[in-house]
């Protein structure tokens, strides 16, 4: 997994490539942990090729925790991803464009 991170002021863009899953998930919940004057968060899945149950708790935790704030988004997803969050229920939960 390779992720590129920016800002604008309190706003920050993640852009996600590769898989998301066991082994990466916590380089991920790293990068949203360091992220400490952010407002909004806003996660690119464009190249996500996969993501297992550890990546979803991994976005779940982001949820949570930009929703205290300015809230987070989830775009450019896939089929396959959007199937995933379709199946699990975080279609639901996430705000997805």
């Amino acid at each position: 997994m390779t992720l590129s991170k920016s800002n604008n002021g309190d706003a920050y863009t993640i852009a996600i490539e590769g898989r998301l899953d066991t082994l990466t998930a916590p380089a991920f919940e790293k990068e949203i942990t360091a992220i400490t004057d952010g407002e909004t968060l806003l996660v690119d899945c464009a190249k996500l090729d996969y993501i297992s149950s550890a990546g979803l708790r991994a976005l779940l935790s982001a949820h949570k925790k930009f929703a205290e704030k300015g809230g987070m988004t989830v775009t450019n997803i896939g089929e396959n991803i959007a199937d995933i969050f379709e199946v699990t229920g975080f279609s639901n939960i996430l705000t997805i464009r």
